[in-house]
């Protein structure tokens, strides 16, 4: 007899759903105008080769996912809008991991990047308010994993964005990123802590650097109006599925990754913005773990503890019964008088000093 399978629980609230599509629209309208105007470098083919690997991804490890644990696959259900909502994070992801990263012409080190961006939301989990979540921003790590393993590859060059612009235009490319950015991530997403620490942390890391080690302040805060800082700062680090929703978590998130990425760069690490964001969503990920795991121990300690207490209670309340039932039982006296008070009259005990009757003895 096959087991029964549970019906798919919602994989993200509204609110989370309407920032996904807002999300995929805008970088789908950004590579548009990447291949047509903008100069994008990767040939117009691999936008639609990076989706097709990241769809069949999400699509098979969904499958073998739900099958595991028992349960009807997310894409199923919905409709053809469940289905295509059910995409977004992938479409996202594909498209990230090709318009940020330079692989010359081998189209399959792009594949494996986004194979390895979307499988990581399988494989990095840690639990999150009773369920697993992944913990790894998905694009980030796919870019860092292909720079980590193919030292010749590198990210997107700097003019990629706006080769084809001048005139002024130059700016307009990222004033628009930035002002759709905001909107998005203050209405939606909620990460605006999170940018605010991230930026300020940055600009802070540079002036430090530069006091500390002689090099240029001005460049080092030049990279803050490039183009590629400002789609990181507001499509890339704001991910809602692998940042805190906390006040003071979205501070810690942004402000770790840029003294991180002040760090890495003082030691002449490059494309230190994305090992930085991979360490510290890395360093989240143990955190939960860890929370998990003395969480548990507190629950488990808990539950000893008032089994004990429920122990000694009832040992408490038996002693006690048997003190009251004692003290109403009957209490026999010397002479074996087992009378209670008041009920029945016992006789006297016999003493040495008792008086005997003389009995006269005839001779």
């Amino acid at each position: 007899m096959s087991a029964t399978k549970t019906a798919a629980a919602p994989r993200h609230n509204p609110k989370v759903v309407t920032a996904l599509r807002r999300f995929a629209i805008s970088i789908s309208v950004l590579n548009i105008f990447g291949y047509t105007v903008l100069g994008f470098e990767q040939p117009w083919t691999w936008p639609f080769i990076a989706l097709a690997t990241g769809y069949t991804t999400e699509i098979l490890l969904e499958i073998l996912g739900a099958r595991a644990e028992g349960r009807a696959p997310r894409f199923t259900g919905g409709g053809a809008k469940g289905f295509m909502e059910f995409l977004l994070p992938a479409h996202i992801t594909s498209l990230a991991v090709n318009m940020l990263t330079y692989v010359n012409d081998l189209v399959w080190v792009m594949v494996f990047g986004v194979i390895v961006a979307v499988g990581t939301k399988w494989v990095l989990r840690a639990p999150v308010k009773g369920r697993l979540r992944h913990f790894m921003n998905p694009s980030n790590f796919g870019i860092a994993v292909i720079l980590l393993l193919f030292p010749w590859a590198s990210i997107a060059p700097p003019y990629h964005f706006t080769e084809y612009l001048d005139g002024g235009f130059d700016w307009l490319v990222p004033a628009i990123i930035i002002t759709l950015g905001t909107m998005l991530n203050a209405k939606l997403t909620e990460r605006m802590w999170l940018i605010l620490a991230w930026v300020g942390g940055f600009a802070l890391q540079a002036v430090i650097r530069g006091l500390l080690f002689d090099t240029s302040i001005p460049a080092g805060l030049a990279m803050m109006s490039g183009v590629a800082f400002v789609l990181f700062t507001n499509y890339m680090i704001t991910d809602p599925g692998t940042t805190p929703s906390s006040k003071w978590g979205q501070i810690a998130f942004g402000g770790g990754t840029a003294a991180l990425y002040g760090v890495l760069t003082a030691m002449s690490v490059a494309y230190g913005i994305f090992f930085a964001t991979a360490l510290v969503c890395a360093i989240r990920g143990a955190f939960l773990w860890t929370a998990d795991v003395v969480s548990k121990r507190r629950a488990e300690e808990a539950l000893a503890l008032a089994a004990v207490t429920h122990s000694v209670a009832q040992a408490d309340a038996a002693q006690a019964q048997a003190g009251a039932a004692q003290a109403e039982a009957p209490v026999a006296d010397a002479a074996g008088c087992a009378c209670p008070a008041g009920a029945c009259a016992c006789p006297a005990p016999a003493t040495a000093e008792t008086e005997t009757e003389k009995i006269p003895v005839t001779a």
